[in-house]
């Protein structure tokens, strides 16, 4: 798992969020938050799917009404950050620790 830290968010400035939030739009959804909730394997399936791609979209199909508490509580358990939610889908981000292999250009 990465060494950043989900608080590291305070960190991206205004124009890096918005950077994110316009990446995103052109993603799909890559996992999805079902019955079962938020478990093992999904945490683990969202941590990959970071580690390979840095943005990764989150459909919400089950517990829409606490996609609220579950989408931040994603982005801590994948040490990751929690971009935006739109709807039912939550956006996260994390780079990788080599600068070096970083696919997502946040500008400055």
């Amino acid at each position: 798992m990465s060494s950043f830290r989900s608080d590291d968010r305070l960190l991206l400035t205004g124009a890096q969020r918005r950077r994110l939030r316009g990446l995103a739009q052109r993603l799909d959804p890559v996992l999805k938050v079902g019955h079962a909730g938020i478990t093992d394997a999904l945490v683990a399936a969202l941590d990959e799917a970071l580690t390979l791609h840095e943005l990764v979209k989150v459909r919400f199909t089950a517990h829409k009404e606490e996609k609220g508490e579950l989408a931040p509580l994603l982005a801590t358990r994948t040490a990751s950050l929690f971009v935006t939610r739109v709807g039912h889908v939550a956006v996260y981000y994390r780079p990788p620790d080599d600068p070096s292999q970083r696919k997502v250009e946040l500008g400055d």
